[in-house]
Protein backbone atom coordinates (compact mmCIF):
# COMPACT_ATOMS: atom_id res chain seq x y z
CA UNK A 1 0.00 0.00 0.00
CA UNK A 2 1.24 3.50 -0.84
CA UNK A 3 0.14 6.31 1.46
CA UNK A 4 1.42 9.85 0.78
CA UNK A 5 2.24 12.20 3.61
CA UNK A 6 -0.51 14.45 2.31
CA UNK A 7 -2.92 14.61 -0.61
CA UNK A 8 -5.65 17.11 -1.45
CA UNK A 9 -7.51 14.75 -3.79
CA UNK A 10 -10.35 13.59 -1.50
CA UNK A 11 -11.41 17.11 -0.56
CA UNK A 12 -10.94 18.47 -4.08
CA UNK A 13 -13.07 15.64 -5.42
CA UNK A 14 -15.82 16.35 -2.89
CA UNK A 15 -15.72 20.10 -3.59
CA UNK A 16 -15.09 19.82 -7.30
CA UNK A 17 -18.22 21.63 -8.39
CA UNK A 18 -18.01 24.30 -5.68
CA UNK A 19 -14.44 25.14 -6.69
CA UNK A 20 -15.30 25.24 -10.37
CA UNK A 21 -18.27 27.48 -9.63
CA UNK A 22 -15.96 29.79 -7.67
CA UNK A 23 -13.60 30.07 -10.64
CA UNK A 24 -16.46 30.73 -13.03
CA UNK A 25 -17.86 33.50 -10.83
CA UNK A 26 -14.56 35.33 -10.74
CA UNK A 27 -13.85 34.79 -14.43
CA UNK A 28 -17.31 35.92 -15.49
CA UNK A 29 -17.16 38.96 -13.23
CA UNK A 30 -13.76 39.97 -14.72
CA UNK A 31 -12.65 41.61 -11.45
CA UNK A 32 -9.56 40.13 -9.80
CA UNK A 33 -8.40 42.34 -6.92
CA UNK A 34 -10.35 43.96 -4.05
CA UNK A 35 -13.79 42.90 -5.16
CA UNK A 36 -16.89 41.26 -3.79
CA UNK A 37 -15.29 37.81 -3.39
CA UNK A 38 -12.63 39.22 -1.08
CA UNK A 39 -15.17 41.16 0.94
CA UNK A 40 -17.45 38.13 1.26
CA UNK A 41 -14.66 35.87 2.48
CA UNK A 42 -13.34 38.46 4.93
CA UNK A 43 -16.80 38.81 6.45
CA UNK A 44 -17.27 35.04 6.70
CA UNK A 45 -13.83 34.38 8.16
CA UNK A 46 -14.20 37.14 10.75
CA UNK A 47 -17.43 35.46 11.85
CA UNK A 48 -15.74 32.05 11.89
CA UNK A 49 -12.94 33.32 14.16
CA UNK A 50 -15.35 35.34 16.31
CA UNK A 51 -13.54 38.59 15.52
CA UNK A 52 -14.79 41.92 14.18
CA UNK A 53 -12.38 42.46 11.31
CA UNK A 54 -10.58 40.34 8.74
CA UNK A 55 -8.08 41.66 6.20
CA UNK A 56 -7.04 39.37 3.36
CA UNK A 57 -3.32 39.45 2.52
CA UNK A 58 -0.89 37.66 0.26
CA UNK A 59 0.33 34.96 2.67
CA UNK A 60 0.80 34.06 6.32
CA UNK A 61 4.23 35.66 6.64
CA UNK A 62 2.88 38.96 5.34
CA UNK A 63 0.01 38.71 7.83
CA UNK A 64 2.42 38.66 10.77
CA UNK A 65 4.72 41.29 9.28
CA UNK A 66 1.85 43.70 8.61
CA UNK A 67 0.55 43.29 12.16
CA UNK A 68 3.98 44.17 13.55
CA UNK A 69 4.29 47.19 11.27
CA UNK A 70 0.83 48.40 12.21
CA UNK A 71 1.86 48.21 15.86
CA UNK A 72 4.92 50.37 15.10
CA UNK A 73 7.27 47.60 16.17
CA UNK A 74 10.65 48.00 14.49
CA UNK A 75 14.33 48.80 14.96
CA UNK A 76 15.55 48.31 18.52
CA UNK A 77 12.44 46.40 19.61
CA UNK A 78 12.20 42.78 20.69
CA UNK A 79 9.43 40.26 20.12
CA UNK A 80 9.10 37.01 22.08
CA UNK A 81 8.67 33.99 19.79
CA UNK A 82 8.85 30.25 20.43
CA UNK A 83 12.17 28.57 19.68
CA UNK A 84 10.29 25.68 18.08
CA UNK A 85 8.29 26.71 15.03
CA UNK A 86 8.53 27.38 11.31
CA UNK A 87 10.96 30.15 10.46
CA UNK A 88 8.26 32.48 9.06
CA UNK A 89 7.38 33.52 12.62
CA UNK A 90 10.88 34.85 13.26
CA UNK A 91 11.25 36.27 9.74
CA UNK A 92 8.23 38.50 10.25
CA UNK A 93 9.96 40.02 13.26
CA UNK A 94 13.22 40.41 11.36
CA UNK A 95 11.53 42.05 8.36
CA UNK A 96 10.31 44.98 10.47
CA UNK A 97 13.78 45.47 11.95
CA UNK A 98 13.03 44.02 15.38
CA UNK A 99 14.82 41.11 17.08
CA UNK A 100 13.18 37.72 17.72
CA UNK A 101 13.78 36.51 21.27
CA UNK A 102 13.42 32.75 21.45
CA UNK A 103 11.61 31.09 24.35
CA UNK A 104 11.71 27.33 24.71
CA UNK A 105 8.58 25.18 24.27
CA UNK A 106 6.97 22.73 26.63
CA UNK A 107 8.49 19.39 25.62
CA UNK A 108 5.07 17.70 25.72
CA UNK A 109 2.93 20.22 23.82
CA UNK A 110 5.71 21.62 21.55
CA UNK A 111 4.20 25.08 22.11
CA UNK A 112 5.85 28.03 23.86
CA UNK A 113 6.20 27.47 27.61
CA UNK A 114 4.35 30.35 29.34
CA UNK A 115 6.40 29.95 32.53
CA UNK A 116 9.59 30.90 30.67
CA UNK A 117 8.34 34.07 28.98
CA UNK A 118 8.69 36.56 31.83
CA UNK A 119 12.42 35.91 32.25
CA UNK A 120 13.01 36.99 28.63
CA UNK A 121 11.13 40.29 28.87
CA UNK A 122 13.25 43.45 28.78
CA UNK A 123 12.56 47.15 28.35
CA UNK A 124 12.84 46.52 24.58
CA UNK A 125 10.10 43.87 24.50
CA UNK A 126 7.02 45.00 22.64
CA UNK A 127 5.04 41.83 21.91
CA UNK A 128 4.60 38.11 22.49
CA UNK A 129 3.93 35.98 19.41
CA UNK A 130 2.62 32.54 20.45
CA UNK A 131 2.34 29.93 17.68
CA UNK A 132 -0.45 27.35 17.80
CA UNK A 133 1.89 24.75 16.38
CA UNK A 134 0.66 21.63 14.57
CA UNK A 135 -2.93 22.75 15.21
CA UNK A 136 -2.54 22.54 19.01
CA UNK A 137 -3.62 25.72 20.83
CA UNK A 138 -1.14 27.38 23.17
CA UNK A 139 -1.90 27.76 26.87
CA UNK A 140 -3.29 31.25 26.34
CA UNK A 141 -4.43 32.31 29.83
CA UNK A 142 -0.94 32.66 31.35
CA UNK A 143 0.36 34.21 28.13
CA UNK A 144 -2.34 36.87 28.25
CA UNK A 145 -1.67 37.46 31.95
CA UNK A 146 2.04 38.14 31.48
CA UNK A 147 1.30 40.34 28.46
CA UNK A 148 -1.12 42.40 30.53
CA UNK A 149 1.39 42.66 33.39
CA UNK A 150 4.03 44.18 31.10
CA UNK A 151 1.67 45.99 28.72
CA UNK A 152 2.72 43.91 25.71
CA UNK A 153 0.90 43.15 22.49
CA UNK A 154 -0.11 39.54 21.81
CA UNK A 155 0.06 38.45 18.18
CA UNK A 156 -1.25 34.94 17.55
CA UNK A 157 0.37 32.92 14.79
CA UNK A 158 -2.55 30.75 13.71
CA UNK A 159 -1.03 29.48 10.46
CA UNK A 160 -1.58 25.83 11.42
CA UNK A 161 -4.65 25.99 13.63
CA UNK A 162 -7.75 27.14 11.75
CA UNK A 163 -10.76 26.35 13.94
CA UNK A 164 -8.89 25.05 17.00
CA UNK A 165 -10.24 26.10 20.41
CA UNK A 166 -8.84 26.75 23.86
CA UNK A 167 -11.31 26.58 26.75
CA UNK A 168 -14.14 26.77 24.22
CA UNK A 169 -12.84 29.95 22.56
CA UNK A 170 -11.55 29.88 19.00
CA UNK A 171 -7.89 30.69 18.50
CA UNK A 172 -7.19 33.99 16.80
CA UNK A 173 -9.61 35.79 19.11
CA UNK A 174 -7.35 36.03 22.18
CA UNK A 175 -4.65 38.50 21.23
CA UNK A 176 -4.58 41.99 19.77
CA UNK A 177 -4.39 40.45 16.29
CA UNK A 178 -3.75 37.10 14.64
CA UNK A 179 -2.19 35.97 11.40
CA UNK A 180 -3.45 33.07 9.29
CA UNK A 181 -1.91 31.27 6.35
CA UNK A 182 -4.01 29.67 3.63
CA UNK A 183 -1.11 27.89 1.96
CA UNK A 184 -2.62 24.90 0.08
CA UNK A 185 -1.48 22.37 2.68
CA UNK A 186 -3.28 24.09 5.57
CA UNK A 187 -6.55 22.76 7.00
CA UNK A 188 -8.16 25.70 5.20
CA UNK A 189 -6.03 26.02 2.11
CA UNK A 190 -6.28 28.15 -1.01
CA UNK A 191 -5.18 26.93 -4.43
CA UNK A 192 -2.09 29.12 -4.14
CA UNK A 193 -0.58 31.47 -1.57
CA UNK A 194 -2.98 33.48 0.58
CA UNK A 195 -3.33 34.74 4.14
CA UNK A 196 -5.36 36.94 6.47
CA UNK A 197 -5.23 39.03 9.61
CA UNK A 198 -8.07 39.05 12.14
CA UNK A 199 -8.51 41.52 14.96
CA UNK A 200 -11.10 43.25 17.12
CA UNK A 201 -9.22 46.57 16.91
CA UNK A 202 -10.71 48.81 14.21
CA UNK A 203 -7.76 51.22 14.13
CA UNK A 204 -5.34 48.33 13.69
CA UNK A 205 -7.50 46.77 10.96
CA UNK A 206 -7.66 50.01 8.96
CA UNK A 207 -3.90 50.49 9.18
CA UNK A 208 -3.12 46.88 8.20
CA UNK A 209 -5.36 47.14 5.16
CA UNK A 210 -3.64 50.33 4.08
CA UNK A 211 -0.15 48.92 4.68
CA UNK A 212 -0.93 45.92 2.50
CA UNK A 213 -2.23 48.16 -0.28
CA UNK A 214 0.95 50.19 -0.93
CA UNK A 215 0.24 52.25 2.19
CA UNK A 216 -2.83 53.72 0.52
CA UNK A 217 -6.08 54.64 2.24
CA UNK A 218 -7.64 55.56 -1.10
CA UNK A 219 -6.43 55.42 -4.69
CA UNK A 220 -3.18 57.31 -5.33
CA UNK A 221 -3.11 58.64 -1.77
CA UNK A 222 -0.36 56.98 0.29
CA UNK A 223 -0.12 57.60 4.03
CA UNK A 224 2.42 54.83 4.77
CA UNK A 225 5.38 53.28 2.96
CA UNK A 226 3.40 50.13 2.40
CA UNK A 227 3.76 46.91 0.45
CA UNK A 228 1.67 44.96 -2.05
CA UNK A 229 0.04 42.12 -0.12
CA UNK A 230 -3.61 41.50 -0.94
CA UNK A 231 -5.87 38.47 -1.12
CA UNK A 232 -6.89 38.17 -4.77
CA UNK A 233 -10.46 37.49 -5.85
CA UNK A 234 -9.78 33.99 -7.15
CA UNK A 235 -8.22 32.71 -3.94
CA UNK A 236 -10.92 34.44 -1.89
CA UNK A 237 -13.58 32.63 -3.94
CA UNK A 238 -11.85 29.26 -3.46
CA UNK A 239 -11.58 29.89 0.28
CA UNK A 240 -15.25 30.86 0.47
CA UNK A 241 -16.10 27.55 -1.19
CA UNK A 242 -14.04 25.63 1.35
CA UNK A 243 -14.87 27.51 4.55
CA UNK A 244 -18.34 25.93 5.06
CA UNK A 245 -16.59 22.52 5.10
CA UNK A 246 -13.97 23.60 7.63
CA UNK A 247 -15.58 22.01 10.66
CA UNK A 248 -16.17 18.76 8.77
CA UNK A 249 -12.51 18.68 7.70
CA UNK A 250 -11.29 19.33 11.24
CA UNK A 251 -13.60 16.69 12.72
CA UNK A 252 -12.32 14.13 10.23
CA UNK A 253 -8.74 14.98 11.17
CA UNK A 254 -9.60 14.56 14.85
CA UNK A 255 -11.09 11.13 14.14
CA UNK A 256 -7.91 10.03 12.37
CA UNK A 257 -5.73 11.43 15.15
CA UNK A 258 -7.77 9.61 17.79
CA UNK A 259 -7.32 6.34 15.88
CA UNK A 260 -3.58 6.93 15.89
CA UNK A 261 -3.58 7.80 19.59
CA UNK A 262 -5.57 4.69 20.48
CA UNK A 263 -3.94 2.31 18.01
CA UNK A 264 -0.23 3.11 18.01
CA UNK A 265 1.53 1.21 20.74
CA UNK A 266 5.27 1.34 20.24
CA UNK A 267 7.66 2.04 23.12
CA UNK A 268 10.10 3.77 20.77
CA UNK A 269 7.61 6.56 20.07
CA UNK A 270 6.57 9.56 22.13
CA UNK A 271 2.98 10.34 21.16
CA UNK A 272 1.38 13.82 21.04
CA UNK A 273 -0.04 15.28 24.23
CA UNK A 274 -3.28 17.28 24.22
CA UNK A 275 -4.10 19.68 27.04
CA UNK A 276 -7.58 19.06 28.45
CA UNK A 277 -8.48 22.70 27.67
CA UNK A 278 -7.83 22.20 23.97
CA UNK A 279 -9.71 20.99 20.93
CA UNK A 280 -6.91 20.70 18.36
CA UNK A 281 -7.33 20.47 14.59
CA UNK A 282 -4.30 18.24 13.92
CA UNK A 283 -2.67 20.10 11.06
CA UNK A 284 0.30 17.87 11.88
CA UNK A 285 0.36 14.59 13.81
CA UNK A 286 3.83 14.79 15.33
CA UNK A 287 5.53 11.92 17.13
CA UNK A 288 9.05 11.84 18.54
CA UNK A 289 11.52 9.02 18.22
CA UNK A 290 15.20 8.88 19.18
CA UNK A 291 15.71 6.78 16.04
CA UNK A 292 13.66 9.18 13.93
CA UNK A 293 15.59 8.71 10.69
CA UNK A 294 15.42 4.93 10.99
CA UNK A 295 11.69 5.11 11.58
CA UNK A 296 11.22 7.39 8.57
CA UNK A 297 13.24 5.03 6.36
CA UNK A 298 11.30 2.02 7.65
CA UNK A 299 7.95 3.67 6.90
CA UNK A 300 9.18 4.75 3.47
CA UNK A 301 10.07 1.12 2.73
CA UNK A 302 6.45 0.30 3.54
CA UNK A 303 5.16 2.95 1.14
CA UNK A 304 4.25 5.47 3.86
CA UNK A 305 5.23 9.10 3.43
CA UNK A 306 6.42 11.19 6.38
CA UNK A 307 7.87 14.65 6.99
CA UNK A 308 10.08 16.41 9.55
CA UNK A 309 8.78 19.64 11.13
CA UNK A 310 11.44 21.08 11.46
CA UNK A 311 14.87 19.37 11.18
CA UNK A 312 16.96 22.51 11.84
CA UNK A 313 15.83 24.84 14.63
CA UNK A 314 15.66 28.54 13.80
CA UNK A 315 18.61 29.62 15.96
CA UNK A 316 20.90 27.19 14.10
CA UNK A 317 19.80 28.29 10.62
CA UNK A 318 22.54 30.09 8.71
CA UNK A 319 20.35 33.14 8.19
CA UNK A 320 20.21 33.68 11.97
CA UNK A 321 23.88 33.18 12.75
CA UNK A 322 24.02 36.94 13.43
CA UNK A 323 22.04 36.30 16.64
CA UNK A 324 25.06 34.37 17.96
CA UNK A 325 23.00 31.66 19.65
CA UNK A 326 25.26 28.60 19.94
CA UNK A 327 24.25 24.99 19.56
CA UNK A 328 23.01 23.69 22.90
CA UNK A 329 21.63 27.05 24.02
CA UNK A 330 18.05 26.02 23.27
CA UNK A 331 18.14 22.29 24.03
CA UNK A 332 14.39 21.61 23.92
CA UNK A 333 14.00 23.08 20.44
CA UNK A 334 17.04 21.09 19.35
CA UNK A 335 15.66 17.89 20.90
CA UNK A 336 12.38 18.30 19.04
CA UNK A 337 14.15 19.08 15.76
CA UNK A 338 16.26 15.94 16.11
CA UNK A 339 13.44 13.56 17.00
CA UNK A 340 10.16 14.86 15.49
CA UNK A 341 8.44 12.94 12.69
CA UNK A 342 5.08 13.81 11.11
CA UNK A 343 2.77 10.98 10.11
CA UNK A 344 0.26 11.00 7.23
CA UNK A 345 -2.95 12.73 8.24
CA UNK A 346 -5.28 14.25 5.68
CA UNK A 347 -8.98 14.59 5.04
CA UNK A 348 -10.41 11.46 3.46
CA UNK A 349 -7.92 8.86 4.67
CA UNK A 350 -9.59 5.46 4.48
CA UNK A 351 -9.91 3.05 7.40
CA UNK A 352 -7.53 0.66 5.65
CA UNK A 353 -4.93 3.39 5.17
CA UNK A 354 -5.14 4.49 8.80
CA UNK A 355 -4.86 0.92 10.06
CA UNK A 356 -1.94 0.20 7.73
CA UNK A 357 0.00 3.17 9.17
CA UNK A 358 -0.78 2.00 12.71
CA UNK A 359 0.27 -1.59 11.98
CA UNK A 360 3.52 -0.57 10.31
CA UNK A 361 4.50 1.75 13.15
CA UNK A 362 3.75 -0.93 15.73
CA UNK A 363 5.92 -3.29 13.68
CA UNK A 364 8.97 -0.99 13.96
CA UNK A 365 11.56 -2.45 16.34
Amino acid sequence: MNIPFVTFRPLEKELNQELRNAFERVFDNSWYIDGKEDKAFEKAFAEYTNTKYCIGVGNGLDALMLILRAMNIGNGDEVIVPSNTYIATALAVTYVGATPIFVEPDIDTYNINPTLIEAKITEKTKAIMPVHLYGQPCDMDPIMQVAKKYNLYVIEDCAQAHGATYKGKVIGSFGDAAGFSFYPGKNLGALGDAGAVVTNNEELAVKIRALGNYGSDYKYHHIYKGVNSRLDELQAAFLSAKLPFMDKVNENRREIANKYLNGINNPFLKMPYVMKENVPVWHIFAVRCERRDELAAFLESKGIGTNKHYPIPMHLQECYKDLNIPKGALPIAEEISNTQLSLPLYYGMTEDEIQYVIDCINEFK
